[in-house]
């Protein structure tokens, strides 16, 4: 099995981004820990118009990557991964038992209380994170694990998109709403009349953004309906959402997800912070995470080939999707983002924060260790 292309420059800038991201996490949590603590912390806070810098970053650059994720998800539906039911039904399979077992966990220990609408927390993974310790095992990993894990995580950010959407929506504001999907008709009948000019769709994705900001709909959600407008074309380097896709790698992977893991990680641990960890709340994220999703990423995979729905690929054992499972519990960047549209209190927040940096790390570790041990027994074997 051979990896494309566009699939290698995809887990390359994944990567690169994985490992930055762990550099300013680390960063952001010594500032907010330190003796520049005030003056860090009130920066994030600082206000330009109307709301807080971490606000513009949170609903505004997040569009970006979410811009981003739906010109990799168009691509993977038409002609790479997921272009094939044959290809596609294991990592979806994977996906929804990755995001029910741990919601199921969750809501087990929260239901019926203040914190279950954080059921969606445990839910997600995050790409970047996931492939970057992915990457660390080097070239013992087989092909046919990278475009699991990758296409796992895809379908899970798409799934985490959805919740948002459906979920995370207090109150919708129609008017607003309606002109938002205007818009994106208008912008699709553009995409029908073979308009390959991008600054029509930026200009309409901009405008589009303010008014689903206004609607109640989270607004990084323009960014995915957006991304399915642009015209794809034939998916080679002179299609428009090729060069767009293409173009915003580098600036999401290296500006905006680590402006973001800053703004979102300056958590000011006081020495108390342990006693946190006894909430339902805390302990369903962590629980969610390390064991709900490597079990439910497992059995539903497993359903799957069993009753005839997907296959196994080459070279990808029971024992790999267990491993992809494990690194499937690292949700750093979708879990603190439904976080924030979870919960208001600020001390709930905060302890489900430290939850969601306490079990990615364990699921980062355990991952790696598990994959690492595996690996290198099946090299011996030879």
């Amino acid at each position: 099995m051979k990896l494309t292309k566009t699939f290698k420059a995809f887990f390359e800038s994944e990567k690169s981004g994985g490992l930055l991201l762990l550099f300013v996490t680390v960063i952001s949590l010594y500032l907010a820990n330190s003796v520049f603590k005030t003056s860090y912390l009130s920066f994030w806070e600082t206000p330009i118009g109307h709301h807080s810098v971490t606000h513009w970053i949170n609903d505004g650059l997040m569009t970006i990557f979410f811009l981003l994720i739906g010109l990799e998800l168009e691509r993977e539906i038409y002609n790479g991964e997921l272009s094939s039911i044959k290809n596609a039904s294991l990592p979806i399979m994977a996906a929804l038992g990755g995001m029910i077992i741990p919601a199921a966990l969750f809501l087990t220990l929260n239901y019926g209380t203040e914190t279950q609408n954080g059921a969606g927390i445990p839910m997600a993974t995050d790409i970047a994170f996931a492939i970057g310790i992915l990457s660390l095992l080097g070239k013992k990993v087989p092909v046919s694990l990278k475009i699991f894990l990758t296409a796992l995580a895809v379908i899970d950010d798409l799934g985490a998109i959805i919740v948002i959407a459906v979920f995370y929506t207090a109150s919708i504001s129609f008017i607003n709403l309606g002109i938002a999907l205007g818009i994106w008709i208008f912008l699709f009948i553009l995409n029908r009349m073979k308009i390959y000019n991008l600054i029509p769709y930026l200009i309409g994705g901009a405008v589009m953004w303010y008014f689903m900001l206004n609607s109640g709909v989270h607004a990084t959600i323009t960014g995915v309906i957006l991304a399915f407008v642009i015209p794809f074309g034939e998916g080679d380097e002179k299609s428009i959402s090729y060069k767009l896709q293409h173009f915003l790698h580098y600036p999401v992977a290296f500006a905006i997800l680590p402006l973001f893991a800053m703004a979102n990680t300056c958590i000011a641990i006081e020495s108390d912070w342990h006693e946190g960890l006894n909430h339902p709340n805390t302990f369903g994220i962590i629980l969610g995470l390390i064991i709900g999703k490597p079990l439910g990423i497992l059995l539903f995979s497993f359903i799957g080939v069993s009753a005839g729905i997907c296959t196994l690929p080459n070279n990808l054992k029971w024992q790999h999707v267990l491993g992809a499972g494990m690194l499937g519990g690292i949700g750093f960047t979708m879990s603190i983002f439904i976080t924030i549209l979870a919960f208001k209190d600020h001390e709930t927040i905060i302890f489900s924060k430290v939850a969601i940096l306490i079990a990615s790390v364990l699921s980062g570790i355990f991952g790696f260790v598990y994959l690492k041990y595996i690996l290198n027994k099946k090299k011996k074997k030879k």
